[in-house]
C-alpha cells in the first residue's frame, strides 16, 4: 500500500474506534441501572464481540468499572453491569464571586469528591491576586483527588461577568474586573491540569451558565428548557432551551440582574438605574432587612436572613417579599419572551427559596399573559449556592464521556 493511502485507513480504522468507544461509554452514563455487555450490543446495535473489546478498553483506562449483579431468579449465571468509574478521570471546577473563592472535584458519575469555599471579599483584590488564590486552592484539591485515585482532566472557571470566545473577562461590574486577560495570568502559575486530548485545559464561562449546565445535567435530569437565576451580590442568568444553553450572539446572554424593574430607580454598578441588582441582589436584600452586610461573615448572611425569616423576623420578611416581587417582574418578562415554564433559584437564592417563590409566582400569574393555562413552576436549585463550581466540573466530565478516545490515548 501506498504512503498517500496508509494515513487514510488508519484515521478511518480510528475513527470509527473513536465512535464506538463513545456510543458504549455515553450509554453506561445514560442507564438508568449498570448495563450489561449484552445490554449494551442490543442498544448499540454493535456485536458483542465488538462491545466486549471497546468495554475492555474503557476498564482498563479507568472509565468504567464492573458492579456486582442484580440477583434474579431462574437459572444461569447473571451478567455484571457496568458503570463509570469512580477512579480515574476528573474534572476540576473553579469559581471566583465577589465574596467568595469555591473550588471543587466532580469525578466522571457526577459525584462531589472535593469542594472548598473560601470566604472573602474580592472586590479590594487585584485581578491576578484573586486567581492566585484560586490557584493555591485548586493546588490543594488536586492533591486530595490524587489521593482518592483521580486526576484532573480539565478544569473550568465560572466569574460573574461577560466572558468572550478568549476566556477574557471582559466586564464584571461587581468585581470591578474590566478586560482582565483570565487564561493570561493564570499561564503565569504551574499548570492546574495535565493535558487531555480533545479536553481543553481551561475553560472560562460566566458562572451563570455553568450553574444553569449543571442543574441541566443534574440526576435525576430536570426539564430541557428552564430559567436558572443566580442570586448573590449580583444576579445572573443561565437559558437552557430544548436541552442546550442559549448564548446569545456573542455569548453574554442572561444579565437578567441588570433588568431595569425601576426604570428611574436606584444607581447601578453597571452605569444604569432601577436594575434588579439593586432591589434583589444580596446586599439589597440584606440592607433591607436591617442588618449590616459589613458586620456578617460572609458565609452567614444567607443563612441569618434564612433564620430570621424563620423566626418570622418582620424586617427579614418584608426584605424578602419585595426581593421576590422585583425578582418576579423580571421573571415575568423573560417567560412572556420565551415562553418557560419552568424557573430555578440557585446560588444564595436557593435556601431562600420558600420566601422568594410565592412573590414570584404573584408576579409570573398577573404579568405572564399566559399564566392562566401554562403555569409556571419556580423552585430552588438541585445543586444548591455551588451549581457554578459543580456545574463547571462537570462540564469537564462530559467532554470525557462524549470523547473518551483522548483520555484514553493519554493514559495508553
Amino acid at each position: 500500500m501506498s504512503p498517500t493511502h496508509a494515513p487514510v485507513g488508519a484515521a478511518r480504522q480510528g475513527s470509527l474506534r473513536e465512535l464506538n468507544l463513545a456510543l458504549v461509554l455515553g450509554r453506561i452514563a445514560a442507564a438508568d441501572r449498570p448495563p450489561s455487555r449484552a445490554d449494551l450490543a442490543t442498544a448499540t446495535g454493535l456485536t458483542r464481540a465488538t462491545v466486549s473489546a471497546v468495554v475492555e478498553d474503557l476498564l482498563a483506562g479507568q472509565l468504567v468499572s464492573e458492579a456486582d449483579p442484580a440477583p434474579r431468579a431462574g437459572a444461569g449465571r447473571p451478567a455484571r453491569g457496568l458503570v463509570l468509574a469512580d477512579q480515574g478521570p476528573a474534572g476540576l471546577g473553579l469559581e471566583v464571586n465577589v465574596d467568595y473563592l469555591t473550588v471543587c472535584v466532580v469525578d466522571l458519575a457526577g459525584q462531589v469528591r472535593h469542594r472548598t469555599v473560601h470566604r472573602a471579599d474580592l472586590r479590594p483584590v487585584a485581578p491576578a491576586d484573586a486567581l492566585a488564590r484560586l490557584v493555591d486552592l485548586a493546588g490543594q484539591a488536586r492533591v486530595d483527588a490524587a489521593r482518592q485515585g483521580l486526576t484532573l482532566a480539565g478544569a473550568a472557571l465560572a466569574v460573574p461577568g461577560l466572558v468572550d470566545d478568549s476566556g477574557q473577562v471582559r466586564l464584571a461590574p461587581n468585581l470591578g474586573w474590566q478586560d482582565v486577560p483570565v487564561p493570561e495570568l493564570l499561564s503565569a502559575h504551574p499548570p492546574l491540569t495535565d493535558r487531555v486530548p480533545d479536553v481543553p485545559a481551561l475553560v472560562v464561562d460566566n458562572e451563570a451558565n455553568l450553574a444553569a449546565l449543571g442543574e441541566l445535567h443534574s440526576r435525576p435530569p430536570g426539564p430541557a428548557s428552564f430559567l436558572h437565576i443566580s442570586g448573590e451580590v449580583g444576579i445572573g442568568a443561565g437559558i437552557v432551551l430544548d436541552g442546550a444553553l442559549f448564548r446569545g450572539v456573542r455569548g453574554w446572554s442572561g444579565e437578567i440582574g441588570h433588568l431595569p424593574v425601576h426604570p428611574q430607580g436606584r444607581p447601578c454598578r453597571c452605569g444604569g438605574r432601577g436594575c434588579l441588582e439593586q432591589y434583589a441582589g444580596q446586599e439589597a436584600i440584606v440592607a433591607a432587612a436591617g442588618l449590616v452586610r459589613a458586620e456578617l461573615p460572609a458565609d452567614t448572611a444567607t443563612a441569618r436572613l434564612a433564620e430570621l425569616a424563620e423566626g418570622g423576623d418582620p424586617a427579614a420578611l418584608r426584605a424578602l417579599h419585595d426581593a421576590g416581587t422585583a425578582l418576579g417582574v423580571a421573571v415575568a418578562g423573560v417567560v412572556n419572551l420565551l415562553d418557560l415554564d419552568t424557573v430555578v433559584l440557585g446560588g444564595g437564592y436557593a435556601p431562600l427559596a420558600p420566601w422568594l417563590c410565592p412573590p414570584v409566582l404573584a408576579e409570573i400569574k398577573a404579568r405572564v399573559l399566559t399564566a392562566a393555562w401554562s403555569p409556571v413552576t419556580v423552585r430552588p436549585s438541585t445543586l444548591g449556592p455551588e451549581a457554578a463550581a459543580v456545574g463547571a466540573a462537570g462540564s469537564v466530565v462530559r467532554r470525557i464521556v462524549s470523547r473518551p478516545a483522548g483520555w484514553l490515548n493519554r493514559a495508553g
